[in-house]
C-alpha cells in the first residue's frame, strides 16, 4: 500500500504550490489569498521510484471570525491520523507565527515521521531567515522554497527514506477488495462469503466508513477480502467522515490483488460505476464485476447478454473482466465468485518466457506492420516482461513515443491471444535499444547518395 504524506501548515504558507510541484500537477488550487484550500486533496507522487500518496489540507488557524476554522481543523486532524508521515510547512517571508508554535507542539510527541520545512526561501542567502524558527526546539529544519523547487530534492529524499519496502504476507494470500457505489451490496456480499455477519448491513447508504479486513480459508487458499465505503461522485460528497471513507477506498485497490466491483443490477449500469472501475483499472489491479441483486431483475433468456454487453460498452477498458450476476441476499452464484478469482489471480501472476513474448511480438508484425513515422519504418528489436502483478512487458523500439495507441491495443490483444492472458490487466512500456544507434533511423545508402548528388548539382 502506498505511504500518505499529509502537508500540514498555517493559511498562505505555500502547501498549495507544495502540492503541485510534488505531484507534477496542477490540482491544488493555489492563491495568494489565504484559506483558499478548505478540503483535503489527494494526488500520487513518486520520488527516488517510491511511489506515495500526497494530501493538502486547508490551513490551520484558530481565527474566531473564520466559519470553516473548526472544519478545517478536523480535515487537518484526519489527514494527520490517516498519514504515515507528516510535512509541517512554515513561512520564512512572514517569520515565525503563534501558529506555527500550535503545530509543533500538537506534533511534537507523534510516533510518525515528521519533517519541518520554512518556506520561501529562494536560495542560500536567504537561509539566515531560519534563525527565528530554531526558537522552537527543532533538531532539523529544511530550507524550501516550492515554486522555485529550492530545497525540494533534499527534503523528499529524506521523506523516502523513512519508507519501509513493501513486504509480502507473512502467508499466500489473494487480497480481495470489495468496492462499488453506495448501497449495492458490498457489507452483504462479505457476510456472505465470510459465512458470519460481521460487517454492519443496512438500507442507509453510507453506513461503512471504514476499510474493513476479513481472512478466510477456502479449499486450501487464504482470502484477504476487504470491505470498503461506496465511492460516491464528488458532487455527492459533503460530509468530512465520507470524504475520508473514500480515500481508505481507494487506499485499497493499492493493496489489493483482485477488485470485485459490485453493481446493483436492479439500478442497472451508471455512470458511477464506471467512475470506480476506472479507479481500479488505473491502479492496475485485477477486476471482476459482480452483478449484485439478480434476484430483483426481471429476467428473460437475453438479458445477462444484455447486461453484460451494457457493462461492456460503458467500460471498455475494463472488456477483459469477468462478469458475474449473483444475489448476496439469496447467495446466488456467490461461491462462483472463488473460482473467477483464481482465474484471474492466476493470470495476473503470471510471468511468460522471453521466447514466447518475442514469437508472439514478430507474428503481431508479420501480420500487421506499424505505420510510418515521419516516413521511416517503425522497428521492434525485442520484448521482454519486467514485472507481474499486473503483467507489465517492455518492448525496444527505434521510436519509443511514435508507437500510436491503437498499435498498443493491438499488441495488447495478440499478448492476450498467444500468453492466454484473457482475464488480466496488461501494460507495456516502449523504451529505445540501448547501446548502439538504431539501425531503422539509417536512411538506405541508396538514399543518401541520391541526396549527395542533388545537393552537387
Amino acid at each position: 500500500m502506498k505511504p500518505m504524506v499529509a502537508i500540514v501548515g498555517r493559511p498562505n504558507v505555500g502547501k498549495s504550490t507544495f502540492f503541485n510541484q510534488v505531484t507534477r500537477t496542477r490540482d491544488a488550487l493555489v492563491d495568494d489569498f489565504p484559506g483558499v484550500t478548505r478540503d483535503r486533496i489527494y494526488g500520487d507522487a513518486v520520488w527516488n521510484e517510491i511511489p506515495f500518496t500526497v494530501v493538502d489540507t486547508g490551513g490551520f488557524s484558530g481565527q474566531l471570525d473564520d466559519a470553516f476554522a473548526d472544519a478545517i481543523r478536523h480535515q487537518v486532524d484526519e489527514a494527520v491520523t490517516a498519514a504515515d508521515a507528516i510535512i509541517v510547512l512554515m513561512d520564512g517571508r512572514q517569520g515565525l507565527s503563534p501558529y506555527d508554535r500550535d503545530i509543533v507542539d500538537t506534533l511534537r510527541d507523534q510516533p510518525k515521521p515528521v519533517l519541518f520545512a520554512v518556506n520561501k526561501i529562494d536560495g542560500p542567502e536567504q537561509e539566515d531567515r531560519l534563525a527565528e524558527f530554531f526558537a522552537l526546539g527543532l533538531e532539523h529544519l529544511h530550507p524550501l522554497s516550492a515554486e522555485h523547487r529550492y530545497g525540494l530534492n533534499d527534503l523528499l529524499d529524506r521523506l523516502v527514506s523513512n519508507f519501509k519496502p513493501q513486504t509480502e504476507a507473512s502467508r499466500d494470500e489473494i487480497r480481495l477488495a470489495v468496492v462499488g457505489r453506495p448501497n449495492v451490496g458490498k457489507s452483504s456480499l462479505l457476510n456472505r462469503l465470510v459465512g458470519a455477519e460481521r460487517h454492519l448491513v443496512s438500507d442507509i447508504p453510507g453506513t461503512t466508513r471504514d476499510a474493513v479486513d476479513s481472512v478466510i480459508k477456502r479449499d486450501g487458499q487464504y482470502y484477504r477480502l476487504i470491505d470498503t465505503a461506496g465511492i460516491r461522485r464528488k458532487g455527492k460528497v459533503t460530509r468530512k467522515l465520507e470524504k475520508f471513507s473514500i480515500l481508505k477506498a481507494l487506499r485499497s485497490l493499492d493493496r489489493c490483488d483482485v477488485a470485485l466491483i459490485v453493481i446493483d443490477a436492479a439500478e442497472g449500469v451508471t455512470d458511477q460505476d464506471v467512475s470506480v472501475a476506472g479507479y481500479a483499472h488505473e491502479r492496475g489491479c485485477g477486476s471482476v464485476f459482480l452483478l449484485n441483486k439478480w434476484d430483483l431483475v426481471e429476467k428473460d433468456q437475453n438479458s445477462v447478454r444484455r447486461f453484460t454487453e451494457q457493462l461492456r460498452g460503458a467500460a471498455k477498458f475494463l472488456a477483459f473482466a469477468p462478469v458475474l450476476t449473483l444475489s448476496a441476499l439469496t447467495g446466488q452464484r456467490v461461491q462462483r465468485i472463488f473460482k473467477l478469482v483464481e482465474t484471474v489471480y492466476a493470470q495476473y501472476t503470471t510471468r511468460v518466457n522471453t521466447g514466447r513474448i518475442n514469437r508472439i511480438l514478430e507474428q503481431a508484425m508479420a501480420d500487421n506492420e506499424p505505420s510510418l513515422h515521419r516516413g521511416r519504418r517503425i522497428k521492434f528489436f525485442y520484448a521482454t516482461q519486467a514485472a507481474t502483478r499486473p503483467p507489465t512487458f517492455v518492448i525496444f523500439v527505434n521510436y519509443p513515443e511514435a508507437v500510436h495507441f491503437s498499435y498498443q491495443r493491438f499488441l495488447v490483444n495478440r499478448l492476450r491471444e498467444g500468453a492466454g492472458l484473457h482475464d488480466t490487466p496488461i501494460r507495456l512500456v516502449f523504451r529505445p535499444r540501448a547501446g548502439r544507434k538504431n539501425i531503422a533511423a539509417r536512411p538506405k545508402r541508396r538514399e543518401r547518395s541520391a541526396r549527395r548528388r542533388k545537393r552537387s548539382r
